[in-house]
């Protein structure tokens, strides 16, 4: 990026914002696959129906949730089904609606995710804010997300 661009303290911060989370998720997906385990988009999915009603939501909504992969939310499905993740009920209010379940595996799996997940985030991202850095920053961040569209 040019360096008068950067001059611009918005565009520093989004720049600086996007290369963040590009290193930070390149080294959150080295632990994982280090730790013999799968991909981060499969935790993505796994944590929204874990925390879901019922640990099912439709399609649709599960797609709006998730971080990673909406684009790829068919493929992904499947392969998480194949390996006994999840598994797809129809929906009794629209006979075109589908819900992801979370199975017993799946919960399992993101269970057996979490604390590798959990180290990585504290080495790459934690170790490098105080507690009241971390609670600024999470503040920060709020205000695109929370903000009206």
């Amino acid at each position: 990026m040019p360096a008068d661009l950067l001059a611009d303290p918005t565009i520093r911060a989004w720049a600086r914002l996007l290369k963040a989370q590009k290193l930070l998720l390149e080294g959150v997906q080295a632990a994982l696959s280090e730790a013999g385990l799968p991909p981060l988009e499969w935790y993505d999915v796994l944590i929204e129906l874990k925390t879901a009603p019922d640990q099912r939501l439709r399609l649709f909504d599960l797609g709006e949730r998730i971080v990673l992969s909406r684009s790829n939310l068919t493929r992904l499905l499947d392969r998480l089904e194949k390996e006994g993740l999840v598994t797809r009920d129809n929906c009794s209010e629209d006979r075109r609606g589908l819900y992801a379940v979370l199975t017993p595996a799946g919960l399992a799996m993101q269970k057996r995710m979490w604390p590798v997940y959990q180290t990585a985030i504290q080495n790459l991202f934690g170790r490098h804010y105080d507690a009241r850095d971390a609670a600024q920053l999470a503040d920060l961040l709020e205000r695109p997300i929370s903000a009206p569209a």
